[in-house]
This record gives structure tokens, sequence and C-alpha cells, in this order.
């Protein structure tokens, strides 16, 4: 991998340079920036309007959560922005470590006195004005840890099973550790991450079928606590237990059917006035779809397809120039914001069991939004290491006749 890293550079150095032309200004990538942006924007609206009743029932100011949304947008904006000083290669020599820091970050949330309950589940760590979900940062750390893994490993990975085990005995200790808390959806998603990763290394379908078997008891046995039973058979039919575990899902479903076409118009919906629980947070999506109509769900998929393609098209771009780490990790956090919004819109729409995961960019969730705006941070950072190193160069414009030189 080392000896990939020099090649490139010394390639960077060298590349041809065309007489008469100068290199093409480094700038964000367009196609992640832009639709990451509308997202953003959708978001604040919808949270604006979500919101406003839960705040007021609280007895807290109108705009409370609109505002702590707003600031932790712009936090995550600058801890992205700040990124762009960070090497990949940094990031590559601390991988190994960060597997050992995502296990403790996991283990300080047991910790008595330590983690903050909300809800019934031990998720939160205090930290000053703010309530911090450390699985958060395990996602983006496990998705770095497991880049440079693969990079050291991609050929022994097709080839072996132990090394295809191992990544995935990772994921397994994690998911462990989140069933303790409990946090089964996130479980779920990095797992899943994980298996996708590897997958996209090459792993052989015999060893991950096989190591997929292993793994079904473990979350068939976690399904069968009481209560995630209760959120399966409710999923299955919501309308037998109407008030009681069916009855998120039937007012995501009313305010989805209440939107038809083109939505009852911003801040008109009925279903977030104390009807719909979790309205600017895990069923934000529902409320958008009551206010926006299929137009807008619509429109919102059209840019989670278009940001997650684009973040593993450049992904590819990074494989292709012997930047195998950076590969990973854009593969990583792709998958990573595909899978989540994938699981959220399918929770929303009752195609999924009820699971309490952020819609990216989106929901009002603060440990979300700054690691996912971390995380497309990174992508940036990468997109513009090929741009700066591999860049094509700029074609000198032509000179009208009788122009100046």
């Amino acid at each position: 991998m080392r000896k990939a890293t020099v090649t490139a550079k010394r390639a960077s150095r060298t590349q041809a340079f065309v007489p008469g032309s100068m290199p093409i200004a480094v700038r964000p990538d367009s196609w992640v920036l832009i639709p990451a942006l509308i997202l953003l924007a959708i978001g604040i609206v919808m949270v604006g309007s979500a919101s406003i009743a839960i705040a007021e029932e609280q007895g807290a100011a109108t705009h409370h959560y609109l505002v702590r949304h707003l600031i932790y947008i712009g936090l995550g904006v600058l801890l992205a922005l700040s990124l762009r000083i960070i090497p990949m290669a940094f990031l590559q020599r601390i991988s190994q470590p960060l597997a050992l820091l995502s296990i403790l970050f996991l283990a300080v949330v047991l910790v008595p006195g330590i983690g903050h309950e909300v809800n019934g589940a031990t998720r939160w760590v205090r930290l000053g004005f703010l309530n911090f979900q450390m699985v958060e940062a395990v996602k983006l750390m496990a998705i770095v840890y497991m880049a440079g893994y693969l990079a050291r490993k991609a050929e022994l990975v097709q080839t072996r099973f132990f090394d295809t085990f191992k990544p995935l005995a990772f994921a397994g200790v994690l998911s462990l550790m989140l069933l303790l808390q409990p946090d089964m959806g996130s479980a779920a998603v990095i797992t899943a991450i994980i298996a996708g990763m590897v997958w996209l290394a090459g792993a052989a379908w015999r060893h991950i079928f096989v190591l997929g078997m292993m793994a079904l008891p473990v979350f068939g046995y976690a399904a069968m606590e009481p209560y995630r039973l209760r959120r399966i058979t409710g999923f299955m039919n919501p309308w037998a237990d109407e008030f009681g575990s069916g009855f998120q899902l039937i007012q995501a479903l009313i305010a989805v059917g209440r939107g038809e076409l083109f939505g009852v118009g911003i801040g008109a919906s009925i279903q977030k006035l104390f009807y719909l629980p979790e309205a600017h947070t895990d069923f934000i999506f529902a409320v958008l779809a009551e206010e926006l109509g299929l137009v807008g769900v619509v429109f919102v998929l059209m840019l989670f397809l278009l940001l997650v393609t684009r973040i593993m098209v450049i992904g590819m771009m990074a494989h292709r120039k012997d930047r195998v780490f950076a590969g990973f990790v854009a593969y990583g956090i792709g998958l990573w914001i595909g899978l989540q919004a994938l699981v959220n819109i399918g929770v929303n729409l009752g195609v999924l069991p009820t699971k309490g995961l952020t819609l990216p960019l989106i929901s009002s969730g603060g440990s979300s939004m700054l690691m996912t705006l971390i995380a497309i941070g990174v992508v940036l950072r990468i997109k513009y290491e090929l741009d700066r190193d591999f860049g094509a160069y700029e074609k000198p414009r032509k000179r009208l006749k009788g122009a100046p030189a």
C-alpha cells in the first residue's frame, strides 16, 4: 500500500504538461455539495414546521428545536470545512487504533454516571450543553478502520475465510455492545455497512453467506425481546393494536396518505400536532410526505440517490487511481448515508419495523447531523486530493484574430 501511494505521488509530479495550459482550480465537488445543501435546506424547513407544537407543549420557546438544529448544522459545516487540511494519509495512519477507540466509545455509555438515559435507552454522553450519541461517531470510526484493514488485506479477503471473518467479528463486537444499550437499529446498520464494504472488496460469496448464517441467530435472539417483538408484530398489523404498538406507524401512514400528490402545504400538517410521536426526528419523513406530497417525496428520494451515487463514484475514482484506502472510506460513507436513509424512509412508509434512526441531513438530531456533515467533509477531501494529484489541465483559450496577445 505504501508503495502504491509513493507511485501515485510520483505520477502526480511527473504527469505531462501541455505547453500553454494551466492547472484547473480545485473546487468542491458540486455533485456532492449541491444535493447535500438542498437536503439541509429541506431539513431546516421541515424541522421548523414539525417542532413548533412539540416545543410549545414542553414549555420551550417556539423555535427552540429549529435554533438548536441550525446551531448543529453550523458546527457541523465548520468541522467539515476543517477536514480540508487533514490528508487522507493521516486518517490511514490512525485507522488501526480507531477499532479500539470505537469499542471504548460504546463502553463509556454503559458506565453508570457517564451514560445518559433517554426514553429507556442509555446511548448518550453529556458533553457540556449537549448530549452526544456515541454510536454516530463509532459509525465513522468503524468505516475508517475497515477501510484501512481492507486496503492492507484486499487480496487476502478475496481468498481467505479468516480475513473475511475478522472484520465481521469486529462488527459483531460492536453490535453486541449496542444491543446492551439497547440500540438494535444502529447495530444492524453498522453490520450492514461493514458487510457491504467487505463485499465491495471482493470477498467470496460463500464466505459472506456462512458468516451471515452465523450472525442470524444472534439478531434473531435479540429480536425476541418482548418490546422488539411487539414492534415487529405491530409493523406487520398495526391496526391490531392501534393505540399501542401500532400507534406510531398508523399515524405515519395517515400523514403519508393525507399528502396525496402535492401535499397539504408547508406548515399545514395535522399529524404533527401531538398525533405523530417524534415528528421532528425519526418520523419527520411522514410530516414531509404530508406537507409536500408525492412530488416532495420523489424529489427527496432523488436527492439521496444522487448524493449516494456520487459518493460511490468518487470511491471508484479513488480505486482507479490506486487510492485504495480513500476508495473504501468513500464506499463506507455512501453505504452509511444510503442505508440509514433507506431504513428511516422504510419505517415511515411501513415497510420496515419501527427503529430509532434519523433521516440523514433532514431530521433534528445533533449527533447524527454533526457526524453526517463530517463524513461528507471527508468525501470532499477525497475528491479534492484526486483533483489535486490527478486533475486535468485546462486548454488555452483560442485567441481571436486581431486580439492582443
